[in-house]
Parts: C-alpha cells; sequence; structure tokens
C-alpha cells in the first residue's frame, strides 16, 4: 500500500481546511494510499515535519494543504533532507499563486483528484541566501502586505484582504537604491519593487506564457523610480490597481540563473519570499537550484505548456 504524509494547516484561507479533512482522507484511502495526518501546530512546524518525513523515505507522496506559506515551509524542509519524494499540493490559502500557475484546481476535491490521478513536473526551486522558495522573491512596494496582513483578515476578506491593506500603504511608497548583479550584467539604480519570479502569476501583477519550470532560470523584473511626482503618481495609480501594463516604461526584464541584490543605502530593505518574511540583508545572493523538486499536477495542464 502507498504512503501520503499529509501535512495540513487549518488555519490557511477561510480557515476551511477542517470542513475538508474528511472528505480528502477518504478520497486518498479509497485510491489505496494510507494516510499520515500532521496538523501543523505553529510557524516553522510544516518545515520541521516535511524534512522528517523526507528522511523517513518511506513515504511515496508528501501532500501539502494551506497557502503559499506553508508550501514554503514544507519546501523547507525537503530542501534540508537528503531525500525527496513528489509533493502533492491542495491550495486552501487566500491567493494561492504557486497553484495557479502550476494549474492545480482551486477546488479541494480537484486538487485531490489531481494528486491521485496526476503527473510529476519537475521544477527549480530558488536559494535565497539560507532559505529557499518556489516561485517569487520580491522587494520593494507592497511585498509587505502578505505577510502583514492579519491572518483573520485573510479568513473574512480573502485576496480583497491584500488589497485594503496594499491602498494603506500608497503615502508610504519609496525607493531604494540598489546594485544588482546577474548573468551578464550589472545594474544600479533607485527601485520601488523587484521579484525574482519561476512563475507566470504573482499576485495579478505577471503574466508570463513562456515560463519553463526547469530550463534553470528565473525571471528578474525590476521598476525603476520615475524622474518626476507626475509620473510617480502615475506609477502608484498603477500599482493600485494592479495594472503594470500601464508603467511599462519603467520596467526592467530579463533572464538569469544567479543574482546578487546590494542594498545601497542604510536603511535596511525588506523582502518577502512566497509571501512570507524573508529578512532585510544588506547582501542577498539568488540562486536557481535546477530541478529540486517533483509536483504533481494536472495531465491536462502538462499537456497544454508542452
Amino acid at each position: 500500500m502507498k504512503q501520503i504524509y499529509f501535512i495540513c494547516n487549518l488555519h490557511s484561507g477561510r480557515a476551511s481546511a477542517g470542513a475538508h479533512l474528511a472528505m480528502i482522507i477518504d478520497k486518498f484511502t479509497a485510491a489505496g494510499f494510507q494516510v499520515t495526518v500532521h496538523p501543523t501546530q505553529d510557524r516553522g512546524d510544516a518545515t520541521a515535519c516535511a524534512k522528517l518525513a523526507c528522511d523517513a523515505g518511506c513515504y511515496d507522496i508528501l501532500v501539502c494543504s494551506g497557502g503559499d506559506g506553508t508550501l514554503n515551509e514544507v519546501i523547507q524542509g525537503c530542501m534540508k533532507s537528503k531525500t525527496q519524494c513528489p509533493i502533492g499540493y491542495i491550495p486552501l490559502g487566500s491567493t494561492n499563486d504557486f497553484a495557479r500557475g502550476l494549474g492545480i484546481p482551486k477546488d479541494p476535491e480537484q486538487a485531490v483528484d489531481c494528486i491521485i490521478h496526476g503527473e510529476d513536473l519537475v521544477c527549480d526551486v530558488g536559494s535565497f541566501n539560507d532559505k529557499y522558495f518556489t516561485y517569487v522573491a520580491a522587494f520593494g512596494a507592497f511585498t509587505e502586505i502578505s505577510y502583514e496582513t492579519p491572518q483573520h483578515f485573510k479568513n473574512l476578506l480573502g485576496h480583497s484582504a491584500y488589497l485594503l491593506n496594499a491602498i494603506s500603504k500608497l503615502p508610504k511608497i519609496r525607493a531604494y537604491r540598489m546594485r544588482i548583479e546577474y548573468d551578464g550584467g550589472v545594474i544600479e539604480d533607485e527601485f520601488l519593487y523587484g521579484m525574482v519570479t519561476n512563475s507566470s502569476s504573482v499576485a495579478k501583477f505577471l503574466a508570463l506564457s513562456d515560463v519553463r519550470w526547469d530550463d534553470g532560470l528565473f525571471e528578474v523584473t525590476l521598476i525603476h523610480k520615475p524622474s518626476n511626482l507626475v509620473e510617480f503618481h502615475k506609477l502608484v495609480m498603477a500599482f493600485s490597481k494592479i495594472q503594470l501594463g500601464l508603467a511599462k516604461q519603467y520596467l526592467h526584464y530579463f533572464r538569469t540563473s544567479h543574482l546578487k541584490v546590494t542594498a545601497l543605502d542604510e536603511e535596511p530593505v525588506s523582502w518577502t519570499i512566497d509571501g512570507e518574511y524573508g529578512g532585510n540583508p544588506k547582501h542577498t545572493v539568488i540562486n536557481v537550484v535546477p530541478s529540486a523538486m517533483t509536483f504533481i499536477i494536472d495531465k491536462t495542464h502538462n499537456m497544454l505548456k508542452e
């Protein structure tokens, strides 16, 4: 009998995981799996449990239910282990960017079916100093929104909670003087925002159709500071409406396997990785870890990407 280790965050999204728990276990059991369930108890618990499950070497699938932050914790644990197993993701968070990019259904029952009947997709993982991320590492405007928005607001309002919190931050938007070194170049300027991604979708800011999950490259998007107050106001409005297409003249985009970012101002620059607080290091080194993780996705979506 195949073994599943199931890590579930009962507080993600609208705290609906508990309502689906019986259905999830029943469907896996009916499909011939023996399920070991661990509800997360505190921040970092998913990391410890994921490492424990991988180290055990007896599980066929590691299943995670929750939001992108919970999934990130699971990735931290997996990357710390010498043994890997495929990951099945049941997205129950407020945004679920990574699941959207992979075509994993947002309906819990369909997501379980995807794990039972889907196929493997090998993905690169990003290393961020001593941490890891699956789909985004970002600094600048609004990056703190995801981890500063209270969980009970996320549960009550869903994605709207992030937007309301973002609007409250508009008067505080500032630029950061950074030096960015990457494969083949160096950029030094003032930036409002920067993100390193391995995803076709990041909170509706990003829409790319030619992303490959295992090409050894990440996509980098930088937004330069406008030269005057009028242009700055237009750019802020583009942010508030999540319409970065209005700000193309300030965008700098490239692909790279390595990135070194140095903050040149005295004030620290905060980062977010997969929607969680990533610290405020003065020097940040980001590398692609090629083909590091395997996710189970819908077969149809995988065929469409090929």
